[in-house]
């Protein structure tokens, strides 16, 4: 007890984060600035989680990974000056953007889906599907292209079953112009890498190789934040209830000889997918004298790794003829229950499993009931987990400038 006349100290809140993803650098960063003695503990031998970018000529994402500007961690990366030098933008008319519809390459996408981009997010139902709010908009033509378009911020093979309002929400910042997304000269890695020194700048504790199969221990020390996977979390916690709706992609990264005339991206209409040239904006992603593309396919369940390389090649061999005898290095990939929260008709991001998760553990990642869009749902629920662990009041009931409650 301090004697009379001596100032009175508040304890140290000693933190304990699980998982180097970014929800876990960001709530080690929030805590850390707050205050509080942080740990990360990363089961691998790097940091990164999902935004991981890969060493070597060709610095693959996950991904794309593109950073919008219209969401909370944008302004919290530049203010902490850890966005980091940005890949310049085409310009609109340079950008050769393509679309697959009606089976053929097109430069505009159908009438009735620009008239749906005009339909604010507010006038889309939650608790209606996609595809039957926007066919009594503008027609099922329309609504189906739309909704296929909308797989470049999903990820999802089915985006018109999923709720209208999250759907027409996504559609309409993926359909900005200009464009709300940038990306990171370097890649993600390299704002992972700035994220890291700043963290470690600000005193926190970052131990990699420590995966953490007993919560307990850790929650005897302080405050937990479980920033990892929602299977990951479900495994650790032992709680079956950490489920949400997501997808699985198929990544098929291809490096080419550059040749003068190939597109920047195309967008299927007629099914999901996606292909982009990230070279376009940033050269540092694979060698001089060679490109560096990127066919982003969501498949079915019930569909194979096969099967989502055979719907990339054929949007390869519409989009960039000729590019089979070009090709200096590939490979594909499946990425499960990686693409962030999916809401289903009736639903919100505030259905989805609760940050607080009682006895001191808090939940953070891209599936957890925060808002926002692709990495922004980890950023803020990252901050919720650090707003409660500290201070017991969470900061997702109020409008404050850093949530975009708008993308509810």
């Amino acid at each position: 007890m301090a004697r009379s006349g001596e100032p009175l100290t508040r304890p140290t809140t000693r933190i304990n984060i699980v998982g180097g993803g970014f929800a876990g650098l960001t709530a080690a960063i929030a805590a850390a600035e707050a205050g509080a003695r942080v740990t990360v503990h990363e089961s691998h031998h790097t940091i990164g989680g999902r935004a991981r970018t890969a060493e070597g000529p060709y610095r693959t994402n996950e991904g794309p990974h593109a950073l919008y500007n219209g969401g909370p961690h944008w302004t919290w990366l530049k203010q902490r000056d850890l966005i980091g030098e940005l890949a310049p933008i085409p310009p609109l008319e340079g950008t050769r953007l393509r679309l697959r519809h009606r089976g053929a390459l097109r430069r505009t996408p159908p009438f009735a889906m620009l008239r749906l981009l005009r339909r604010a997010p507010e006038r889309a139902p939650v608790d209606v599907d996609f595809l039957t709010w926007a066919t009594e908009q503008v027609g099922e033509e329309g609504a189906r292209a739309a909704a296929h378009y909308t797989a470049v911020a999903l990820f999802h093979h089915d985006p018109g079953s999923l709720s209208a309002r999250f759907v027409q929400t996504r559609l309409r910042r993926a359909a900005k112009l200009p464009p709300e997304a940038h990306y990171p000269v370097g890649g993600w890695g390299a704002v992972i890498d700035r994220m890291a020194g700043h963290a470690w700048n600000l005193g926190v504790r970052v131990e990699t190789l420590a995966r953490v199969d007993d919560i307990a221990a850790l929650a005897a020390e302080g405050p937990v934040i479980v920033a990892t996977s929602l299977d990951s979390a479900r495994r650790l916690l032992g709680d079956e209830s950490l489920r949400w709706e997501s997808g699985r992609t198929v990544l098929v990264d291809v490096a080419v000889h550059s040749r003068r005339g190939d597109l920047f991206a195309l967008s299927d209409l007629d099914r999901t997918g996606w292909i982009e040239r990230f070279t376009t904006q940033d050269r540092t992603l694979a060698p001089e004298g060679e490109q560096l593309i990127q066919g982003q396919i969501p498949i079915a369940p019930h569909e194979s790794k096969a099967d989502g390389v055979a719907r990339a090649e054929s949007l390869l061999d519409l989009g960039f003829p000729g590019w089979r005898r070009r090709v200096t290095w590939r490979r594909s990939s499946v990425a499960n229950g990686r693409t962030g929260a999916l809401d289903l008709p009736g639903t919100t991001w505030r259905d989805r499993p609760a940050v607080d998760r009682g006895d001191g553990v808090y939940l953070a990642g891209d599936q957890v009931a925060a808002p926002g869009l692709l990495s922004e749902v980890s950023f803020n629920s990252a901050v919720e987990a650090v707003s409660l662990a500290l201070t017991g009041t969470g900061r997702l009931t109020s409008a404050t400038p850093w949530v975009d409650l708008k993308s509810a």
